[in-house]
């Protein structure tokens, strides 16, 4: 990994970053809302992998893949740089099954511009099935969809009612079976669905930095693999919780 310039102004990111389970190849850790999975930009110290590094005293720690900064829930990281490969393709290969819950509007589907919508138990409207072109441009803070070959899609069900910023918001379930960059939130936008708390979709809003009022709502609540090294089957499950500013 490259080496991060030092930065002196970043502010403190007051959530804690929990340790799920370790052992001698593995930590996987519960990230909060707002913390970043590794340095970038103005972020350095305050991201889940320098917490870690200067916790364990482990530089060679690094991560498996990684979570948006505003998304909160399970991470894995490799501390055993013999391990770092067979943990990294796990996830490139997309040999994992992921899950995510998510807070958003009871609308009706909006009917998307580009792509399609699938119901999955006809005529009810969920679960479906959303599947789109999903780009994202070097620079340009907003994926967004383009007609084109499907290389996006999210199975979303609807739970039950939620009370998040005194309104009452549905909780969703999110099983992606690709990994574009923001594709949930895309998703859900392109729906008319934004998760809530989301300051980039399906429009740009200006925040502070140190303002952790507001959180995305979104959660990869549990990560399911099978150990590359050991063949045991592996379930992680994140305990953030979701709508506490209601």
């Amino acid at each position: 990994m490259k080496p991060h310039r030092w930065v002196t102004d970043e502010p403190v990111i007051p959530f804690e970053c929990n340790v799920i389970y370790e052992d001698a190849g593995i930590i996987v850790v519960d990230k909060p809302h707002f913390l970043a999975t590794t340095p970038r930009g103005m972020w350095y110290r305050q991201t889940a992998l320098i917490r870690l590094r200067e916790r364990y005293g482990e530089p060679g720690i690094t991560p498996a893949h990684r979570l948006d900064r505003l998304t909160a829930g399970v991470v894995v990281f490799v501390r055993d740089p013999a391990l770092r490969r067979a943990y990294q393709m796990l996830f490139q290969e997309r040999r994992t099954r992921k899950v995510y819950e998510c807070l958003a509007p009871c609308a009706p589907v909006v009917r998307p511009e580009t792509g399609t919508v699938a119901p999955l138990a006809p005529p009810r409207p969920f679960p479906l099935v959303r599947r789109s072109h999903i780009v994202k441009d070097r620079g340009r803070l907003q994926a967004y969809e383009i007609p084109g070959a499907v290389n996006a899609e999210t199975v979303i069900e609807r739970g039950g009612l939620v009370r998040s910023a005194g309104e009452l918001v549905c909780r969703y379930t999110l099983r992606p079976r690709t990994g574009k960059t923001h594709q949930l939130r895309v998703h859900m936008a392109s729906l008319g669905l934004p998760i809530v708390g989301d300051d980039l979709y399906p429009n740009i809003e200006t925040r502070a930095y140190d303002d952790f009022s507001r959180p995305l709502e979104l959660v990869a609540r549990s990560l399911e693999f099978d150990d590359p090294v050991t063949g045991e089957p592996r379930r992680f499950v994140s305990r953030v919780p979701l709508g506490l500013n209601g």
